[in-house]
């Protein structure tokens, strides 16, 4: 899966990952390969990704909107 995560700022990260967790508004949830199509809001909490090349990154946010669609995650967050 590809994906970027975008602040008002800069571009935090971008690139090939195996799995992502976010901090949905209806509570935490996990993104992997194929997964059905969603847009959800972020509350404040950690963005954890596990990428392809191997490692673990996580980001803090404060809010944010996801959105998955063909293997493809683009998330649009806010850092405090």
């Amino acid at each position: 899966m590809y994906i970027e995560i975008l602040t008002p700022e800069k571009k935090l990260f971008e690139g090939e990952v195996e799995l992502v967790q976010v901090p949905g508004t209806k509570g935490s949830f996990e993104i992997l390969n194929n997964h059905a199509p969603v847009i959800s809001t972020l509350t404040p909490g950690n963005i954890k990704i596990i990428k392809s090349s191997g490692g673990v990154d996580f980001f803090q946010i404060t809010k944010g909107v996801v959105e998955v669609k063909n293997n493809k995650i683009i998330i649009l967050a806010e850092k405090s």
